[in-house]
């Protein structure tokens, strides 16, 4: 299950950068990812960034034995990440140097 903050954050983080009108929420699905042990001991979020492209063929699944990636989106999901990531510490600097502060 993502954390509700950190969901909120990256609704919010990729409204900014795609507009919110091309951020959609994804039904939950019960699928075996070894990303959720991580999240038994850390908040995390799952996400996807949408890579389908009718007009280049790549229409398959990651899954699918014809899948082909459109690069042209790897600039946009990095983008991403590095505004989620850079967001969130701007954000948190200041608790995070409180809990320094206050750690013997």
């Amino acid at each position: 299950m993502n954390d509700e903050k950190l969901n909120l954050h990256v609704e919010r983080v990729s409204g900014l950068i795609f507009g919110p009108e091309n951020v959609k929420m994804d039904e939950k699905v019960m699928a075996g990812e070894d990303f959720a042990f991580y999240q038994e001991v850390i908040p995390g979020v799952m996400l996807s960034i949408g890579i389908r492209n009718e007009n280049v063929g790549s229409i398959h699944s990651p899954h699918s034995p014809y899948f082909f990636l459109d690069e042209d989106v790897l600039p946009l999901g990095a983008a991403l990440h590095t505004a989620l990531a850079e967001i969130y510490l701007n954000e948190h600097q200041q608790s995070a140097a409180q809990v320094e502060n206050e750690t013997p």
